[in-house]
């Protein structure tokens, strides 16, 4: 007596086509996503192309210029996006904080100090090409190319205060190493991705013409709130969190954020107001540059991210 039992059964050549095609469109997703990927990782390797050891014989020499007529502490300490290691060659904020104390200088004006740091600089160091005040640091830029900004800080209780913007006074005490903490917990959280993030955040928005870009530290603390709260179930790779950065930040940006520092009352002053013009620009500019990304995606076009991404 015969069964109809619950045998193996072949699948159909539909069914059998349609497995296939899913294969190949998996492999292709993976092999799009390692390239992409792999083209952003290459950003990120030339982007940082300082020599470490030459910088710091520079730091060492200015150090010893500045401080050699001066009665106190003076310390140089890696600042602004060196510090917090989101630094891109040509796009750093500051690179050290020359910090006073206890010193004459303490009691100068910003200007004061800076045009003091300028003279003994001008007559001691060597191989200069050109030193200059700006408002808020004096700026070295020497015969090979070799460039290096220094922001004086004045030692202030359990902070420093820095030149304000306008470069006549100085800041609120500020406390930098407060901010740089929180950076840090946060790319911990997201297994280090965030600084490589920030990174080729920076180099993006340095393509752009500079009345359409946004300040380093503002790309820093809009990383901070956004990847703060990253979902644990998305993924962690460079492309993946790029895009998310510039989805979000493209509404984050038209709220002005908490200046945790007290450098100023937001991080971000220079856009003014909550939906300003100014920021109604920059989220535009943001949402424009996600849309760029989610097309890309969308074709699987290696192409197109090299587009956005751009040419050094």
């Amino acid at each position: 007596m015969g069964g109809s039992g619950g045998g193996f059964s072949s699948p159909s050549p539909d069914e059998y086509k349609n497995e296939l095609d899913k294969i190949r469109r998996e492999s292709y997703d993976v092999a799009f996503e390692t390239n992409v990927n792999a083209f952003i990782n290459e950003k990120l390797g030339s982007a940082n192309s300082r020599d470490v050891e030459k910088t710091r014989e520079c730091l060492d020499a200015i150090k010893t210029v500045v401080q050699e007529d001066i009665e106190g502490v003076i310390e140089l300490q890696y600042g602004g996006s060196v510090y917090k290691f989101t630094y891109v060659e040509g796009l750093s904020d500051v690179d050290v904080l020359l910090k006073i104390n206890k010193s004459e200088l303490s009691n100068k004006s910003p200007r004061e100090v800076l045009e003091y740091i300028k003279s003994k600089l001008e007559t001691k160091l060597t191989n200069t090409e050109e030193i200059k005040v700006g408002k808020l640091a004096v700026t070295v830029k020497y015969k090979d190319g070799t460039e290096i900004q220094i922001l004086p800080a004045i030692k202030r209780g359990d902070g420093f205060k820095i030149p304000s913007r306008n470069g006549n006074e100085w800041s609120n005490v500020i406390r930098p190493d407060k901010f740089a903490s929180r950076l840090t917990e946060v790319n911990q959280n997201c297994g280090g991705k965030v600084v490589p993030v920030i990174k080729i955040v920076k180099y993006i928005n340095s393509k752009l013409p500079p009345s359409q870009q946004l300040s380093g530290y503002h790309i820093e603390s809009l990383a901070i709130e956004i990847f703060k709260s990253y979902p644990s179930k998305m993924i962690r790779s460079n492309k993946t969190m790029l895009k998310y950065f510039f989805e979000k930040a493209s509404e984050k940006v038209k709220e002005p954020i908490k200046d945790k520092t007290n450098q100023s009352l937001h991080v971000d002053d220079y856009l003014h107001s909550e939906n300003s013009p100014q920021r109604k620009l920059m989220s535009y500019i943001l949402s424009r540059t996600y849309k760029r990304m989610k097309a890309a995606d969308d074709m699987k076009s290696v192409d197109a991210w090299n587009e956005i991404l751009g040419e050094d």
